[in-house]
C-alpha cells in the first residue's frame, strides 16, 4: 500500500461502559476506501475520531500527518458529509453554501465562485434558490456533499451519503465521488450496505462491534456475502405495478408487501438487481427510495467473527 493518509494506532473510544471502538489499528491509503459494517459497528465513531469531533480514550489517530483532535489546521484539509441533517431550513441551498464558504475563509468573491462550482458538480444548480425545507432527501444529501467539497479539501469523509436516495440520485452521487477520487484525493465512505460500497471502490474496511474484522479487496469478501440472501427495501408511489415489473426476473426470488407503499425484494444476484433499478426509475416506475436491510450483512459478520 502507498503511504497511509489515515492511521489508527491501538485507538479506542469509550462512552461510559459502552465501547465505540476497541483497540483499532488500521492504515488507509489515498483513493476511495469503503468503511462497511452493520449499524452500531463503530463506523461513525471512527469518522468522528478521524475528523476531530471526538478524542480517543486510548491510542492514537493521525490524518494527513496531523492529530485530529482540536486541530484547526486539519479542518482546512478535510470535508465531512455527516449522516444527520443540520440545516438552517429557511435558507436556500445557495445561501447555505455561501455561508459555508465564508466559514471556510474563502472570502466573498472566492465563496461565490466555489458555490457555483459545487452546485454544478452535485447537479443542484437548478434547485439552488429553493428553500432547503422543501428539498427531497436526495437533494439534501447532494447539498451536504456540496458543502463538504466547497473548500476543495484533500480528503472527504462521507457518513451514509446514499441514505434515502432514489436510484437516479444514488447513481449521480456515486459519479461525483468517483470523479473526486480520480483527482488523487482521498475519500472514506461509510455504509452498512455492501453494494453501495462496491459501486464506488474495491478497497474496503469491515468493522463489527468496534473491532476490525477484515481489510482488503472487495473480491475477497464478495463471494462470502453473495451466499446469503439479499433483502432490498423499495418505496414507491405505484408499489403494485413495481412489484409486478420485478417479479418477472429470475434473480428475484421473493417479494413481500410491507406498510403502504413499501415492498421487500429478495434477490440472489444483487448486482444485476441494483443495475436494473436506474432503468426502471427512468421508465417511470416511481421508485422513491431504496435501501437494504441489515439481515444479510449481519449474517456475514457473524460468519467472519466465528471463522
Amino acid at each position: 500500500m502507498s503511504e497511509p493518509v489515515i492511521t489508527f494506532e491501538g485507538a479506542s473510544k469509550w462512552y461510559g461502559n459502552v465501547i465505540g471502538l476497541n483497540n483499532l489499528s488500521l492504515q488507509i491509503g489515498p483513493g476511495v476506501t469503503g468503511l462497511l459494517g452493520p449499524n452500531g459497528s463503530g463506523k461513525s465513531t471512527l469518522l468522528q475520531l478521524a475528523t476531530g469531533q471526538l478524542r480517543p480514550s486510548q491510542g492514537g489517530v493521525r490524518v494527513l500527518g496531523y492529530r485530529p483532535w482540536s486541530n484547526p489546521e486539519l479542518n482546512r484539509l478535510i470535508g465531512l458529509c455527516p449522516e444527520q441533517d443540520a440545516f438552517f431550513e429557511w435558507m436556500s441551498g445557495r445561501e447555505f453554501l455561501t455561508h459555508c464558504g465564508w466559514l471556510a475563509n474563502l472570502g466573498r468573491a472566492g465563496a461565490k465562485g466555489a458555490v457555483e462550482r459545487v452546485l454544478e458538480v452535485t447537479r443542484m444548480t437548478e434547485h439552488a434558490n429553493r428553500a432547503i425545507r422543501g428539498y427531497s432527501k436526495g437533494m439534501r444529501q447532494r447539498i451536504k456533499l456540496a458543502q463538504a467539497m466547497i473548500h476543495e479539501p484533500r480528503m472527504l469523509f462521507l457518513d451514509e451519503p446514499f441514505t434515502g436516495t432514489d436510484p437516479i440520485a444514488r447513481r449521480e452521487l456515486i459519479d461525483v465521488i468517483l470523479d473526486y477520487g480520480r483527482t488523487g484525493k482521498t475519500v472514506l465512505l461509510a455504509s452498512h450496505v455492501f453494494h453501495e460500497i462496491q459501486a464506488v471502490t474495491r478497497d474496503i474496511v469491515l468493522l463489527n462491534r468496534g473491532r476490525l474484522v477484515a481489510q482488503g479487496d472487495v473480491r475477497q469478501i464478495r463471494d462470502l456475502i453473495d451466499t446469503h440472501p439479499h433483502r432490498i427495501v423499495l418505496r414507491s408511489r405505484a408499489v403494485r405495478a413495481l412489484a409486478a415489473s420485478l417479479a418477472v426476473y429470475d434473480d428475484v426470488v421473493g417479494i413481500e408487501f410491507k406498510e403502504t407503499g413499501t415492498i421487500v425484494v429478495e434477490t440472489n444476484r444483487p448486482d444485476q438487481f441494483y443495475g436494473r433499478l436506474v432503468g426502471l426509475a427512468l421508465d417511470g416506475a416511481g421508485i422513491d427510495e431504496v435501501y437494504s436491510d441489515d439481515d444479510n450483512i449481519e449474517a456475514v459478520f457473524k460468519y467472519l467473527v466465528v471463522a
